[in-house]
Formats: structure tokens, sequence, C-alpha cells
């Protein structure tokens, strides 16, 4: 057994991504930001859906169309394939912790 609460790494230069599941189709990932951002250039222009949720912490995505959305915990989006976006802000001064589910 596992818990999406351990295992989180003291120094988090970058983002730290870890796959918990992966069937080809359908992939599951915990991800912890602090204090992370997109690249200021460019956006994510992903290939497939992907269902986003705040466990932990807040954050802010930005979307092409110049709209934003603020996240906290227990807030989900799901994104669609090629919607661009980006993450614009995470809480600085603790772990955001996200669950991605990538269809």
């Amino acid at each position: 057994m596992n818990n999406i609460f351990e295992s989180i790494p003291e120094e988090l230069a970058d983002e730290h991504f870890d796959r918990l599941v992966d069937s080809g189709s359908v992939s599951i990932e915990r991800i912890v930001s602090k204090g992370h951002r997109s690249p200021e250039s460019g956006w994510y222009d992903q290939q497939r859906n992907e269902w986003v949720m705040i466990l932990k912490g807040e954050a802010v995505l930005s979307f092409e169309n110049d709209s934003s959305i603020r996240l906290k915990a227990g807030d989900y989006i799901n994104i669609e394939a090629h919607r661009k976006h980006k993450v614009e802000w995470t809480a600085p001064d603790t772990e955001t912790i996200w669950l991605a589910v990538h269809y």
C-alpha cells in the first residue's frame, strides 16, 4: 500500500513527477510543486485529455484565451486535449500536490 502524501522530496528545485499507474490508454501521476510555474514562453498542448485535482496547496492555471482559474485543495478541472494551458502560479510556502489523470 502507498500513500499519496508520503515520499515527497524535501528539496524541490524542480517540480516532482511520480507515475502511479500507466495502462497505455490511461495514466495517473502525482505532481508536487512548490512555487513552480511553467516557462514564460510556450504552452502545454497535450495529445490526451487531462483531469487534474489539487489535493493540497493552491495553483493558478492559465489558458491561451487569456482566461485563468485558481484551484485550491479539493478543486478539479478537466482539460480537453489540445486546450493550450500553463501553470501560472503555485503556492511558494507549501507543497501543491496534484493528482493528474491523462486519458
